[in-house]
């Protein structure tokens, strides 16, 4: 495997990313109906920022080490920090033990990770959750096989490494293939910025596939370059309200994790409400 997000764990994307999980999740629970999450590229779950991948990256002393230094902000930048919080200085928790913190009785994760090494620290992570399961598989080829789930209410994320030359394509196929069988999902899928040209293909090629509603959000440290320094999510059918408060959460976060350009975000619709 040439992909570890411990080198990346807690970096400027993941802060991005793990805001608008958190805004989805809680929207979720505002119903007392339980929900499903299912993530597709699961990772290890809990990541060692002083491990020797995170110390050589350093990437996190550049994103969430700057937002626990801090106490103010929007409520969702709040509410994120506590979740993260909780685990200390010297840790970072993935999306799927994020997930797992925000589940209710009634909700479920499936959480695919196709690495066997990666796997084997998800599973462990996720022990003490009742409700949530480690899949040990490729999370393209499983995803349909788990959709549309029996609550018909739920979040789908789709978050690859992003290392094949077709994995723009593929994360489309991935959303075809939820829409196809669960039309009302949530899906929030990332992307790594490193050329506008193809950001902006890849958004199109999303947009194709026959969302309703869908929104784009974009943070940038600096302009795209061969570094990651810009990111993207897209957000299929997102809760009502989520483009404010996204909007607002990275409007704190842009001056915080001191992006220099003078658009250093921007949240759109590219179909649906505006």
């Amino acid at each position: 495997m040439n992909y570890r997000h411990a080198f990346h764990a807690g970096n400027f994307a993941d802060v991005v990313k793990h805001l608008a999980l958190v805004a989805i999740l809680e929207h979720l629970r505002r119903k007392e109906a339980g929900f499903a999450v299912i993530d597709s590229h699961a990772g290890r779950g809990l990541y060692d920022l002083a491990g020797d991948e995170a110390r050589r990256g350093g990437e996190w002393q550049e994103g969430i080490a700057k937002l626990q230094r801090r106490d103010d902000g929007p409520d969702l930048v709040r509410r994120y920090r506590a979740l993260v919080s909780r685990f200390g200085a010297a840790s970072y928790p993935g999306s799927p033990l994020i997930a797992a913190l925000l589940l209710r009785p009634q909700d479920r994760l499936v959480a695919i990770e196709k690495h066997p090494e990666e796997f084997a620290a998800l599973r462990q992570v996720l022990r003490p959750f009742k409700r949530a399961r480690a899949v040990e598989a490729d999370g393209y080829q499983r995803l349909p096989a788990l959709l549309p789930p029996a609550e018909r209410r739920g979040l789908v994320l789709i978050d690859p490494p992003y290392e094949s030359p077709d994995e723009f394509a593929a994360a489309a196929r991935a959303v075809k293939a939820v829409l196809t069988r669960f039309a009302t999902a949530a899906i929030l899928i990332w992307f790594p910025i490193k050329s506008m040209a193809a950001a902006d293909a890849f958004c199109g090629e999303v947009k194709a596939q026959g969302a309703a509603k869908l929104l784009r959000v974009e943070f940038r440290l600096a302009p795209p370059g061969d570094r990651l320094t810009a990111c993207g999510l897209l957000i299929v059918n997102p809760p009502f309200g989520f483009d404010h408060e996204m909007a607002q959460a990275l409007e704190h976060l842009a001056p915080l994790l001191g992006a220099g350009m003078a658009e250093k975000w921007r949240v759109s619709w590219l179909s649906g409400a505006k």
